[in-house]
């Protein structure tokens, strides 16, 4: 199992997100050792859908406006139409996801959750899936779309819908855990450049 020890996670929703985008993710990301935090526009608690079916309340750790990109390890950005269509004309969610990318960090996003990145500027060039109907808004945007059930581009991982699930969590903690690998491995060859003896720089 790939392990996320120390790994802090972002999932940003608005109310009204497709749950189990959201309720899957969380438990991969938490079986594998990260702390998951609930970021979201409001206080208190946001409710699911199980597609148009009301689901379950869940308590918000953070509000978006407290939210900092260099807290968080990766961000993580679920579907659901009423949700990703009020996070996309949110400016405080455009700029949070502005400062993912700014520090290269991990972003996963499913179904409706690209809306976010095209609204935010950021899928120029880039290539991902999502909910079918999405596709004109991404290609317009200048972005690749592709049908298949996961996408890896570089620091996004991107999926359609419910069902491709497994491979998107799979996915998503693979690309965390390479990133935490490096960035430790980043620290260790900086402290051992500051050790007694160590050779200057040249």
């Amino acid at each position: 199992m790939t392990q996320l020890q120390g790994a802090r996670v972002a999932i940003l929703v608005s109310d009204l997100f497709e749950q189990v985008e959201l309720t899957e993710p969380k438990k991969a990301l938490e079986e594998a050792g990260a702390e998951v935090v609930l970021v979201a526009t409001q206080p208190g608690t946001v409710r699911g859908l199980h597609h148009a079916e009301p689901g379950d309340r869940f308590e918000v750790g953070q509000l978006l406006s407290q939210a900092e990109a260099d807290e968080y390890d990766a961000l993580m950005l679920p579907g659901g139409t009423f949700n990703a269509d009020a996070l996309r004309i949110e400016p405080q969610a455009q700029q949070l996801v502005r400062s993912f990318q700014a520090a290269g960090k991990p972003i996963g996003v499913i179904c409706h959750g690209p809306w976010l990145l095209v609204s935010a500027g950021l899928a120029t060039g880039r290539t991902l899936t999502s909910w079918p109907s999405l596709k004109d808004d991404i290609v317009n945007a200048g972005a690749h779309w592709i049908d298949r059930e996961v996408v890896r581009d570089r620091n996004w991982v991107s999926s359609r819908k419910p069902d491709d699930l497994p491979a998107f969590n799979r996915e998503l903690l693979q690309l965390i855990s390479e990133q935490l690998a490096q960035r430790q491995g980043a620290v260790a060859q900086a402290q051992g450049n500051r050790q007694p003896g160590a050779s200057a720089p040249r």
